[in-house]
């Protein structure tokens, strides 16, 4: 398919990109990576008369790993998150996350920020973020505000960002402990049928601290506070486990689909948590 006529714009800085956004209002998105916008303008699906596309744009690029905490450029692409030796040193958890994205044409184009802005329910970025406790800056014409990642997804493809904002970097805290990513897909390329991010510290032999978050098994990514409170206190036995993955089940809503029945998918569900609990732990 051929997306309809559109009047292309590639702006240098930051400035000039949210002076295009605000002229055209409704008729202009900005592209990142392309790898979600594009195959609905083809599909003809959504139409756009100017696009803005980012790639120009030098303020939203680059890692910046400081004393306890990274921040993220919205362009930075998977590629770079896998390929960052400090970063990685870091927090090895985006490296894990990011090697399992599609393939290593997409990660050398995708975007971190084009993954987490969108809010598609399927990318894996939304919920690990979520996992991190991370912080989005995101930039218009009425300035500059940070959102919580775990208040930003509102439903499938609606979050807080404003069509005449732009989200320009990424932070958080470095988690330090165990973590884990786990993913299960029908095939390489794949959205996942589920996914887990989870992250524990450990004290005395117990969890201190938990985060547990699921990709792709409701509207929005799923943060989940009961199954990271089942873990503190634990040594994430059988028991605790088991009620770590009662708590998310109560958390997601999946919808039927090609990659399943509902049922089929609360099971994945359970199934990847516990993975990511137990490999997590042993991390720790």
């Amino acid at each position: 398919m051929i997306p309809a006529a559109f009047e292309y714009h590639r702006p240098d800085d930051l400035v000039s990109a949210i002076g295009l956004l605000t002229r055209h209002g409704e008729e202009a998105r900005v592209i990142a990576g392309g790898h979600s916008l594009l195959p609905m303008m083809k599909l003809r699906m959504t139409d756009i008369a100017h696009l803005v596309d980012l790639q120009g744009v030098s303020e939203l690029r680059g890692i910046t790993v400081g004393e306890g905490r990274v921040t993220l450029g919205a362009m930075v692409t998977q590629a770079e998150l896998i390929g960052h030796p400090a970063l990685t040193q870091a927090v090895p958890l985006l490296r894990e996350a990011a090697l399992q994205i599609a393939d290593p044409q997409v990660r050398n184009m995708g975007t971190v920020g084009g993954n987490v802005a969108n809010g598609d329910p399927g990318n894996d970025m939304p919920g690990l973020m979520q996992c991190l406790d991370a912080t989005f800056t995101l930039v218009g014409p009425a300035g500059s505000r940070d959102v919580a990642a775990r208040d930003f997804y509102h439903s499938a493809y609606v979050t807080e960002r404003a069509d005449d904002e732009i989200l320009t970097t990424i932070s958080f805290a470095a988690p330090g402990g165990g973590y884990a990513y786990e993913k299960q897909k029908r095939k390489i390329g794949d959205y996942a049928t589920a996914a887990a991010a989870v992250v524990v510290a450990k004290s005395g032999g117990k969890v201190a601290s938990a985060s547990v978050a699921m990709t792709n098994l409701k509207d929005t990514p799923v943060w989940s506070a009961g199954a990271a409170a089942a873990l503190v206190g634990s040594d994430c036995g059988k028991d605790a486990v088991a009620a770590a993955v009662s708590a998310m089940l109560g958390d997601i809503d999946p919808s039927a689909d090609n990659r399943g029945p509902v049922e089929f998918k609360r099971h994945v569900a359970g199934v990847i948590l516990a993975r990511a609990i137990a490999r997590a732990w042993s991390r720790a």
